[in-house]
């Protein structure tokens, strides 16, 4: 696991300090050395961070060239199948590859100086993102992996094309100081993340996942994109060949694909562990995990200082009972408010799930003891797991037989109580102080039961606790907003947005918010398995996978992701539909494998995660450093944002009428990395904040 970077520039005459610059800013994905080539013939320079996770001697060192010396060659990952790879190299060549070291970057480069690059990277399992130099024609390849588990950003800068691991290498070239693109914003103020090919500046874009970008000329400005693996083929290949077996013989051949993608990335020559929560995911990969070691492996997880939020005991009990060498962490209050004032120089565009504060503790806690963790992200995604998989269609069904106006007036009657009421009124309820007639109680009953299922929620549980019903309220707030909508698309829209009005904040937005876009849906047979697609194809690459790329490298901290093993994906799409989501639960055949290795109770209960109080956190502790960056002075000066629709969401919050922490987190999240990332406009505008906590640097490995 590392960091690239690079640039193109036929003028360039002399280019050590400026591929160190771009090199060095990415540091933190690669602490344990750094490698510089220049071809000076053409002006081409790439840079590369090593995290030494494979051979880490020096013949692992990278840019490394193939042994024609035809190839240049720096990449970011993993090569899981790097010894079968070799294999069929030494075969094709009989034996007369020169291989010299044991880093599965010499394999890539033999496999295509034998085999040639797309068939390469079709019989590679891993995660990657690679910049490859052809010497003999004088190209430029930018690939990404299947499913977008690594990032590349690219960019013009006049005739000079930039590449990097991160925004902070393309932002480490001299003048290259680009426009925020305001579409870009607007759905970032949507969706919590900057989606799709497209990042936050006008004019730089990510590669896209599967992808391979082909540059001859930069002074022609020009890319041809190609696109190696596509997701829709995948899934319209498993719809034309589905499994035919019964539902034993599926839960014997996912165990067997669950275990070979595990075994494989538990291949390091550094201390290696794995994230435990005690949830569905991650206890299956450290089951799989520990039943393929020799030895208890190493797990992590954190918990809430609160007790009635608090999963740690969860998964010590799965560790236990697995046998692994646990490690816990109790977060305090503090300790995750001080991650706030790293978060905009830890994600170099801005980004605003909030979850990314408990993945940075958990994987700075993992740091101190491995170099290599896996976790259980992309279950939900492959196997339905999200709530909007196993109650959208239904609640979807039930609305559409409602007239659009009807609807409308519920939603209008639901928005009369607060929030605070109506949790107030299902917890009577659960504790017997309510006496509904019969009628009334069944509804109230089967509206419960949605509302907890749609917040995470196990089908299991008993009586919901506190801690599950005190968001309640605010979802029975955005479901009256969803009853007007007129369709099952427009449905996922929304259910996917944290602000649908977001855009109309944004100033001088002159076309729509860039969002996530299908434009190539296959065709499958259910509401479920396409909203499932979506969610691989944009939520995971752009928000989770985002998630826990900068999370785990901000601390040089390698993260596998064993359930998007793309051989699992292709798997899990040829399963029909009522293997994945049966009744009111998601991941069935996954829960089934896992069952195999610990008891069903173990596992089975309500999922709460570790909660971030952000509502509370933004009238109290916050609420000095939000204000600085909301006042309507800044944000006039600034620019980006009309004063009157942010503070009107923030007066909102700040009187407990109504919980707006998810839209507020998203333009603080924006403020706080536009101070960050571009200080002299955040000074020219509205002088400097605090930060949250009043202490901490943007430093980003080991604050303990």
């Amino acid at each position: 696991m590392c960091g690239l970077a690079g640039f193109w520039d036929r003028r360039c005459a002399r280019f050590e300090p400026v591929i160190f610059a771009m090199t060095n800013a990415l540091r933190h994905r690669g602490p344990d050395g750094a490698g510089y080539w220049f071809d000076g013939r053409h002006g081409l320079a790439l840079g590369h961070r090593r995290l030494a996770i494979l051979d880490c001697s020096d013949r692992g060192r990278q840019p490394m060239f193939s042994a024609d010396g035809r190839w240049a060659l720096v990449y970011n990952g993993e090569v899981y199948n790097f010894a079968e790879l070799k294999a069929r190299v030494l075969e094709a060549t009989r034996g007369n590859y020169p291989f010299v070291g044991g880093s599965d970057t010499e394999v890539i480069l033999g496999a295509v100086q034998t085999f040639g690059l797309e068939e390469s990277l079709r019989q590679m399992v891993g995660m990657f993102a690679m910049a490859l130099w052809d010497r003999e024609r004088a190209e430029l390849h930018l690939v990404r992996d299947r499913l977008g588990i690594k990032p590349l950003y690219w960019a013009w800068h006049g005739q000079v094309l930039l590449f990097g691991s991160e925004l902070k290498a393309l932002r480490a070239y001299p003048g290259f100081d680009p426009q925020i693109d305001r579409r870009a914003l607007a759905g970032f103020l949507s969706r919590s993340a900057v989606g799709g090919a497209h990042a936050i500046y006008e004019g730089v874009y990510k590669v896209r996942p599967g992808a391979m970008l082909t540059i001859r000329d930069p002074g022609k400005a020009r890319v041809e994109e190609h696109r190696w693996w596509r997701a829709e083929e995948v899934v319209a290949l498993g719809v034309r060949s589905p499994f035919m077996g019964d539902e034993e013989q599926a839960t014997d051949e996912l165990e067997r694909e669950l275990r070979r993608a595990v075994g494989q990335r538990m291949v390091a020559d550094v201390p290696l562990g794995a994230f435990l929560s005690g949830g569905i995911d991650s206890t299956t990969v450290v089951a799989l995990m520990q039943a393929q070691s020799g030895r208890p492996i190493q797990t992590f997880s954190i918990g809430n200082a609160e007790a009635r939020y608090n999963e740690a005991n969860d998964a010590a009990q799965v560790a236990r009972f697995l046998g692994t060498e646990h490690t816990s962490l109790i977060v305090e209050p503090a300790d995750a408010l001080e991650v706030i004032a790293n978060l905009p120089a830890l994600y170099d565009e801005p980004f605003a799930d909030a979850s990314q504060i408990p993945t940075f503790l958990v994987s700075e806690l993992a740091r101190q003891k491995v170099t290599v963790a896996l976790s259980g992200d992309g279950g939900d995604e492959v196997f339905g797991g999200y709530n909007r998989h196993v109650w959208g269609p239904p609640i979807w069904e039930g609305m559409s037989r409602v007239p659009v106006p009807v609807r409308e007036q519920v939603g209008r009657a639901l928005l009369w109580l607060s929030p605070g009421q109506w949790e107030a009124l299902l917890a009577g309820l659960n504790q017997g102080a309510l006496r509904p007639s019969a009628r009334l109680r069944r509804l109230l009953e089967e509206l419960r039961e949605r509302l907890l299922g749609a917040s995470g929620a196990s089908s299991t549980s008993s009586e919901p606790t506190p801690g599950r019903l005190r968001l309640v309220g605010d979802k029975l707030h955005k479901l009256a907003e969803l009853l007007d909508t007129p369709d099952a698309e427009d449905l996922y829209r929304r259910l996917l947005t944290n602000w649908p009005t977001g855009h109309l904040a944004v100033r001088d937005l002159q076309e729509p918010p860039r969002t996530w876009s299908w434009d190539q849906e296959p065709q499958v047979a259910s509401l479920a398995e396409r909203w499932m697609y979506r969610d691989l194809v944009g939520y995971l690459p752009d928000d989770i996978l985002t998630k826990v790329d900068r999370a785990s490298m901000g601390v040089s901290l390698e993260a596998r992701v064993p359930l998007l093993d793309h051989r699992v994906v292709a798997f899990a799409w040829r399963l029909p539909l009522g293997m994945k989501v049966r009744g009111r639960e998601g991941k069935h055949i996954l829960r089934r494998v896992l069952y195999r290795y610990v008891p069903r109770a173990l596992v089975e209960r309500p999922k709460m995660g570790f909660g971030v109080p952000l509502d509370a956190w933004l009238r109290s502790e916050l609420r000095p450093w939000a204000e600085a960056l909301l006042s309507p002075e800044r944000l006039e000066r600034e620019g980006f944002f009309h004063p009157e629709p942010v503070r009107a969401i923030w007066r909102e919050h700040i009187s407990g009428k109504r919980s707006r922490a998810y839209e507020l987190w998203n333009v603080l999240m924006f403020q706080a990395w536009l101070e960050h990332q571009h200080p002299g406009r955040s000074r020219r505008a509205a002088g400097r904040t605090t930060s949250p906590t009043l202490v901490g640097s943007p430093s980003m490995v080991g604050r303990r």
